[in-house]
């Protein structure tokens, strides 16, 4: 009994404290959003962004794919274009990985995505990972509109927290 008590403490000590997390939010146009320019002078930071095309996406995209992504302070990763239409990149029940380098960020709580072009496209899920964030699934499952930024914004509230050091992504963001 004291071995299954230890073990459900020890089950959701990690769970709370996993760095892994995923957005349960649907994603939703971004009306007002525009790319940041670069910061000058920001320290230089790693990602690796992995996108996962659905398997009831179009066979292939021409469209040019574009993505930015950041934390509550700012900092942004923005890439006007993902695609390489000769790569044959987001065919359908793929996935496609992107090592993106951008300003230093902590936890990344949006993310947006940007389809110009008359294929369509369907992305199942975008994974972020950095050394300097926790890594986080935002899950799209749906055709992107034409010409709009459509994602994710789940920054709200945190930039308010005491310690933001510290602080999980609440509410629309749950540990794995």
């Amino acid at each position: 009994m004291l071995r299954l008590a230890i073990s459900l403490f020890l089950f959701a000590l990690f769970s709370v404290t996993s760095a892994r997390s995923f957005v349960t939010t649907r994603p939703g146009p971004i009306d007002s959003f525009l790319p940041k320019p670069k910061l000058e002078g920001a320290s230089v930071c790693s990602y690796t962004v992995i996108i996962k095309t659905s398997c009831s996406s179009v066979s292939y995209t021409r469209d040019k794919i574009s993505i930015a992504f950041g934390d509550v302070y700012g900092n942004e990763v923005y890439v006007k274009r993902l695609d390489n239409p000769k790569a044959r990149a987001f065919e359908k029940c793929s996935s496609d990985t992107y090592k993106i380098t951008g300003p230093c960020m902590r936890d990344v709580c949006y993310l947006h995505l940007l389809r110009l072009g008359s294929d369509g496209w369907k992305p199942e899920n975008v994974k972020v990972y950095g050394s300097s964030i926790r890594s986080v699934t935002f899950y799209y499952n749906l055709f992107l509109p034409n010409g709009v930024w459509y994602g994710f914004n789940v920054c709200n509230g945190i930039a308010n927290a005491n310690d933001k050091s510290s602080q999980p992504i609440t509410a629309s963001v749950a540990a794995m």
